[in-house]
């Protein structure tokens, strides 16, 4: 019987791991109740909203259930993107751990300043729309876009540099014992 050796994913990144779930937990049920007809999906149509128009209808639309909800989605939004840009960080850090090579260290560099990118992203859009909030405009609307989908670009190249990470090597430094 094979018996690979692993390295335990660390205490920190459980934690983290569990914090983060939990405030994305948060988030989704903040968004529950910014789910109208102007906004089906909430939060991600006012992300998306690209015109100034859009996101004053979706804001109009979210008056009458208040703005509190809104506000709050978008305040917890800050603390979720350090959050999960952290995690993704120790994350990519724990995962290099016995890859020593050249291209997966270059990889891993690529990989953490995706997610840092992402994390700043993330807050640079949220506090625009925290501003488009009270006065929406074409401005900040796409450039509320614009943010939003360079974050999830980041966060999927960064996913993707991970899978990248750990199949350079088909087999872990430390050999399995027999």
């Amino acid at each position: 019987m094979n018996d690979t050796t692993r390295t335990p994913i660390p205490a920190n990144i459980r934690w983290l791991s569990g914090i983060t779930a939990i405030l994305l937990a948060l988030q989704l049920g903040l968004n529950q109740p910014l789910q109208t007809s102007a906004a089906p999906q909430g939060m991600l149509n006012f992300q998306l909203a690209t015109t100034g128009e859009n996101a004053a209808a979706i804001a109009q639309s979210w008056a009458d259930a208040g703005m509190g909800w809104a506000r709050a989605s978008i305040w917890s939004g800050f603390l979720f993107a350090m959050l999960y840009s952290a995690l993704l960080v120790l994350f990519t850090n724990h995962l290099l751990t016995d890859r020593p090579g050249i291209r997966e260290r270059k990889t891993g560099r690529w990989v953490r300043g995706l997610f840092v990118t992402a994390g700043l992203t993330h807050i640079a859009e949220y506090s625009l729309m925290l501003v488009n909030l009270d006065a929406p405009s074409d401005r900040l609307s796409l450039s509320a876009t614009l943010l939003a989908l360079i974050n999830y670009t980041a966060l999927v190249m960064g996913i993707a540099g991970l899978v990248v990470i750990r199949a350079a090597r088909r087999r872990p430094l430390h050999p399995s014992r027999v």
